[in-house]
């Protein structure tokens, strides 16, 4: 379990008071004024420290490029990826989970549409509550597995964590639907342009790993 740490500002002469949030919750863009609370930084992605929560990393290989988060018998799996400047990725991501998934029903949620119900997995069918947001070029993924899908204390937990969740999407070109690189909070740097694969996010293998 990853432990916090907090952000050093930088002095300022004559020191201003930080903008107000324009919005009442997140999910944060990093460019946009949010609340300056303790996070964990990963690099593209910077989560609320809560010592309920086990924060792991999901991995292909030797890149980062998910978190796992473990709360009680259920699990919330979160991924940020590049998104068009034009538009957003959610209505197509949609699409695509339904294609594998069509029992899933469509809903209205704390952002949005959403898609919830059960999917095939080893060992019997498992509920399964889709969650996405459509921030400034970049796409959000969270899927909240096991319990957590259906229970509103539960999940109401996991909504919580994700209103306060920074995605760093940085200045660099990436591809459509390329995972934003993330990285251990004591990694000085993340991979680099080369290293970074690909990864279909909306199928769960054994190919994802869980690192603490």
């Amino acid at each position: 379990m990853f432990r916090r740490r907090r952000r050093e500002q930088p002095e300022q002469v004559g020191e201003q008071e930080p903008a107000a949030p324009e919005r009442e919750s997140g999910p944060w863009d990093a460019d946009e004024p949010h609340p300056n609370t303790d996070r964990i930084d990963l690099g593209g992605l910077r989560l609320p420290h809560n010592p309920d929560f086990d924060v792991r990393l999901a991995s292909v290989g030797d890149q980062h490029v998910g978190v796992v988060v473990i709360y009680q018998d259920s699990t919330l799996q979160l991924q940020a990826l590049a998104a068009p400047r034009s538009s957003g990725l959610w209505d197509e991501v949609k699409t695509k989970i339904r294609t594998q998934a069509k029992d899933l029903e469509e809903r209205e949620g704390p952002f949005g549409s959403e898609l919830v119900g059960e999917i095939k997995a080893e060992g019997g069918p498992r509920p399964a509550r889709y969650l996405g947001i459509d921030g400034p070029r970049w796409f959000l993924l969270g899927v909240i597995s096991g319990q957590g899908a259906f229970d509103e204390a539960i999940s109401a937990a996991f909504v919580e964590f994700m209103q306060d969740v920074v995605v760093v999407r940085g200045d660099e070109p990436m591809a459509r639907e390329e995972p934003i690189p993330l990285r251990r909070p004591n990694d000085q740097t993340a991979e680099t342009e080369e290293q970074r694969p690909g990864l279909n996010p909306f199928k769960r293998g054994p190919e994802i790993s869980e690192i603490r």
